[in-house]
């Protein structure tokens, strides 16, 4: 147990290699532009302010942004996806696949799911030992299952899925828009730097404004940096774009969710801008924020089909989670049926039993009739 347990504490580490990396050049870029180029470079003050400002716009929403896809701890299906005690000791007792499938049939008959495996069996993570709700994966890098997993990103040293997917799209938006800001603004003096640099090789270089300090370095390189990391992220954040207006994510875009009639790759697929709306919510206020405005619960989806699963129970004793402030409560449906029925007989009684609704409908029909 020792040599694994030391084992997982080196791969932990290791794994915060890439998010060291990129912090390391997130702080040389700050100090690159600010101080090498804004400072000691441009002299028009005014040109200073302007870039300076902007620059620092950009720089604190990538930096926020990518800091909550980090922190934000990977949603995990809660213990009702978890086979009750007699359950669980049948299921390990059983060495028949058929045979575990029936009880594993029988417990997913109370929750709403609507997925299968490629063999049409229900899906269940012998390491979590629950029945995965839909769109949900086991990530071996955090051992967990995750909620809407997308993938495992080493660069935030974080699952994606359905508590940071909407933090991880916007962390790719800044952080290309903070590389193009960079690459743009400084593309005039490492023209002028570079042309410098070339004459000095090849002769005698005449008088230039620009001050002749390790700046130049500092300038160059950035500029390398900022637009290789801009050509990287572009790619990266064409594709998700696509995946946010398909309503996919990743292993649903290689690997076709299956339902009871089969895969379907557009299972989850509402229209263009509703699918916008299922990762950035109804306000677009929030879509510009790293604050979280998704919708749904993570464990239920909207889908585009209309045939209900045959080997589901009824409705009413599905689970659905119900979000208030925050916090997500299960509460079962039969309930909130119930209550609707009641007051919606409660109120045909009332109309029944109350004679003015009687008198006042009697001239309508017969106004209508005369009309006719």
């Amino acid at each position: 147990m020792a040599p694994s347990h030391v084992v997982k504490c080196c791969q932990r580490g290791l794994s915060w290699i890439p998010v060291i990396f990129i912090n390391l050049v997130v702080c040389w870029s700050y100090y690159a532009y600010v101080v090498e180029l804004c400072i000691y470079t441009i002299s028009n003050t005014e040109e200073q302010v302007i870039y300076l400002l902007v620059f620092h716009v950009f720089f604190f929403m990538f930096i926020w942004s990518y800091w909550k896809t980090i922190i934000s701890k990977p949603a995990s299906p809660s213990k009702e996806f978890c086979l009750p005690k007699v359950d669980k000791e049948l299921y390990e007792k059983e060495e028949n696949p058929e045979a575990q499938q029936e009880i594993l049939k029988r417990v997913a008959r109370n929750l709403p799911i609507y997925t299968r495996t490629g063999s049409g069996a229900i899906r269940y993570c012998d390491c979590c030992q629950l029945i995965k709700p839909d769109r949900c994966h086991h990530c071996s890098t955090c051992d967990r299952c995750v909620l809407k997993m997308d993938h495992h990103c080493p660069w935030v040293n974080n699952c994606v899925g359905f508590s940071n997917y909407k933090f991880f799209v916007l962390f790719l938006v800044y952080s290309m828009l903070y590389c193009v800001y960079i690459a743009a603004t400084v593309l005039q003096y490492f023209i002028k730097f570079w042309t410098l640099c070339r004459r000095r090789a090849i002769e005698h270089c005449p008088e230039n404004h620009l001050p002749d300090t390790h700046a130049k370095f500092h300038v160059l390189f950035l500029f390398f940096v900022a637009a290789m990391f801009f050509i990287s992220i572009l790619s990266l954040f064409s594709y998700h774009l696509w995946l946010v207006g398909k309503n996919r994510t990743t292993i649903e875009a290689f690997r076709a969710p299956v339902f009871r009639n089969g895969p379907d790759k557009n299972g989850f697929t509402l229209g263009f801008r509703k699918n916008v709306t299922q990762v950035f919510g109804d306000q677009k206020k929030y879509w510009c924020l790293p604050i979280y405005s998704s919708l749904g619960d993570g464990y239920t989806f909207p889908t585009r089909l209309v045939n209900a699963d045959s080997e589901q129970g009824n409705v009413e004793h599905q689970v659905i989670k119900c979000t208030v402030d925050g916090q997500t409560n299960p509460r079962p449906l039969s309930e909130s049926q119930n209550h609707l029925l009641g007051n919606d007989m409660h109120s045909e009684e009332q109309k029944e039993s109350s004679p003015t609704n009687i008198e006042v409908c009697q001239p309508v029909s017969i106004t209508i009739v005369n009309e006719s």
